[in-house]
């Protein structure tokens, strides 16, 4: 019979740039996850899912997985192994823990996921992002590199529905408000409005406040079955609902669509329907903002707005806390930054903590939450859904 899973701790490392080394953010992200459930120790952990994307590359360390089981003094006797899908490692590695212990193979999964990007030299990593592409294709043509593919996609949503230029940076300015409360962001700094949109230009219509950083950092949860999590904590339990991932394409001449995303909606769809939930049901969000333009067509594809009404969803309020859908309410990856196999994860905690009633921009009545990643160039989409009922 299926088992109730369970989300019942989680910590991060400080993330931004750091004088660290990747075992160093690892170990920080571990210990921070253990402090948070004080009954449950390493011994407890059965299994571990490391999620990093560019260990070889930046750190030049595989078979990683048994490398942190070792530094965080955790023995797994049931799974041991590490995932990869570039942006949306992390939660790739929650969907796959819910499902190991859903299935009775392991009771209490640790998944831990982040990045060292600032290392051998600052420039490299943009060049190693050519990767994240197919290489042969895209990647000759610069379009591995983020800014330019969602520069296009900016311009053809603006042209195709009226979205501004104003609205972009509107989710950037209520991003940077939502970090200004998150000590393990990389930036705790406001963002004004005017501020925003006289920046300098990165790849127009993106400017400097549209593209999150990248970022060195790590963040950790750990997952178990109903049944371990009422012996671990007595805190208000959060359940894993459900999932969708969806792939339709990797090169850029085979997207259905550069400003409806069918992969998205694909995820979405199964998520909502495995969860039991629609869109109108979601308290909470944390979505992929990448950049600007990410989170407004997340708006759209998530089901949160008709096509086309993003940018009017932010300008309207409807994204910000005391909204229709407050997202991205720790600062997302505009703010915290984006070390790529700890995105999903940071995601996981920020919703665990508002589902709990513990998170510092709280949506006051949260019971039902949602993340969202994709990956890639915009290839891979995954959606996770969480309650405080299952």
């Amino acid at each position: 019979m299926a088992r109730n899973v369970c989300l019942i701790a989680g910590g991060m490392s400080h993330w931004g740039v750091r004088q660290a080394t990747q075992r160093d953010l690892f170990q920080e992200a571990g210990k921070a996850c253990f402090d948070n459930i004080p009954a449950l120790s390493n011994k407890d952990v059965d299994g571990l899912l490391v999620a990093s994307a560019y260990t070889e590359r930046c750190s030049f360390q595989t078979h990683l997985a048994p490398v942190i089981a070792e530094y965080l003094g955790i023995k797994p006797q049931n799974i041991c192994a590490r995932v990869e899908l570039l942006c949306a490692s992390g939660s790739s590695g929650i969907i796959l823990a819910y499902g190991l212990i859903k299935a009775g193979i392991a009771d209490v999964i640790m998944v831990i996921g982040g990045e060292m990007l600032y290392t051998p030299q600052r420039w490299e990593v943009q060049y190693s992002e050519l990767a994240s592409v197919d290489h042969d294709w895209d990647g000759t043509q610069g379009l591995g590199l983020p800014p330019p593919a969602f520069s296009m996609v900016a311009q053809q949503h603006m042209q195709k529905y009226g979205t501004t230029e104003e609205q972009l940076a509107m989710v950037s300015v209520k991003n940077r408000r939502n970090g200004l409360s998150n000590p393990k962001g990389q930036f705790q700094q406001e963002v004004t409005l005017e501020e925003a949109l006289n920046a300098r230009a990165i790849v127009p219509p993106l400017k400097l406040y549209d593209c999150c950083p990248i970022t060195d950092g790590a963040a950790a949860v750990i997952l178990a079955s109903e049944e371990k999590a009422k012996y671990y904590t007595d805190k208000p339990l959060v359940y894993v609902k459900g999932s969708g991932q969806a792939t339709l394409n990797n090169m850029s001449a085979n997207m259905p669509s550069w400003t409806t995303w069918e992969a998205l909606k694909i995820a979405a769809k199964q998520a909502y329907t495995k969860a039991g939930v629609q869109p109108s049901d979601i308290d909470v969000a944390q979505t992929h903002d990448c950049f600007t333009i990410s989170e407004i067509i997340e708006y759209e594809d998530l089901g949160f707005c008709e096509k086309g009404e993003g940018g009017h969803f932010i300008e309207e309020g409807h994204s910000d806390i005391g909204g229709t859908v407050p997202v991205n309410t720790d600062g997302g990856l505009l703010s915290c930054g984006h070390p790529f196999g700890g995105t999903g994860i940071r995601q996981g905690i920020e919703i665990m903590k508002q589902l709990q009633g513990e998170a510092v921009k709280q949506v006051e009545g949260a019971r039902t939450a949602l993340t969202h990643n994709l990956s890639g160039f915009i290839a891979a989409h995954t959606v996770i859904i969480y309650g405080r009922d299952i």
